[in-house]
């Protein structure tokens, strides 16, 4: 989907003159394509247990709360066993490591994250990903895409026992970060993000170009959209360095 809405709500206001320490950012949808990496592994752990491969588009509505859950809706229509769902998580994960090995994952970041991302970093706003990707392949993507640097922490879907849109992977990376839920930010692209950033106290912003489950951008309850991550420092008042 092409960006089309513009930003909705004066970041500044709600936070009412404090500033933001810490910015947390959902992964896939939000900084990176990561669609087709996905759909690479899915549809390779699909056809090697005899399943029909899907389209990237059924893909791209399906994504959300993790592989698990992807798989599940993947085969709603199949009415498979629990084991045969386990089969495909572990071979779509063994999938998945494999595109990383061979460096052949595909994964670019949005426009305007790479500038966003070093801005705010310029200004010492502590970051962090919380996604609900496996914690070794989301490091792994973002390392493959050059943005780990950019990141304090990177919190998976299996760092905590619970997993967006559960606040508890928000809570624990701003204890990680040392900031309070009041002074930090959430990004993200879905329902799950909004979800678990009301639930943390935390406002968020949502991207308008990400993965909503099939959902209708527009109809995110979030403070506001962003256009761009590149246009974040700005939207936060924070002066150019």
């Amino acid at each position: 989907m092409e960006p089309t809405m513009a930003v909705t709500v004066d970041v500044r206001a709600v936070f009412r003159g404090r500033p933001v320490e810490a910015v947390l950012f959902d992964l896939d949808g939000t900084l990176l394509d990561t669609i087709g990496d996905i759909a690479d592994a899915l549809n390779a752990a699909l056809e090697e247990t005899g399943f029909a491969p899907r389209p990237l588009s059924t893909v791209r509505a399906l994504v959300g709360q993790g592989a698990a859950v992807l798989i599940r809706r993947v085969l709603a229509a199949d009415a498979v066993d629990a084991a045969t769902e386990a089969r495909l998580l572990e071979r779509f994960f063994t999938h998945y490591g494999a595109l990383h090995a061979a460096r052949s994952l595909r994964a670019q970041p949005y426009p305007g994250v790479v500038d966003g991302l070093r801005a705010l970093a310029d200004r010492g706003v502590a970051m962090a990903v919380v996604t609900n990707k496996r914690a070794d392949l989301a490091v792994a993507t973002l390392a493959d895409a050059g943005l780990l640097g950019s990141f304090r922490r990177v919190v998976g879907g299996d760092t905590c026992p619970t997993r967006k849109p559960d606040p508890a992977p928000l809570l624990y990376a701003l204890r990680e970060l040392g900031v309070a839920p009041a002074r930090a930010l959430m990004v993200g692209d879905s329902a799950n993000d909004v979800r678990a950033a009301r639930a943390a106290g935390v406002p968020v912003l949502c991207v308008p170009y990400g993965y909503t489950e099939g959902a209708d951008p527009s109809s995110l309850a979030a403070d506001g959209f962003l256009e761009s991550i590149g246009h974040l420092p700005a939207l936060l008042g924070m002066d150019p360095v």
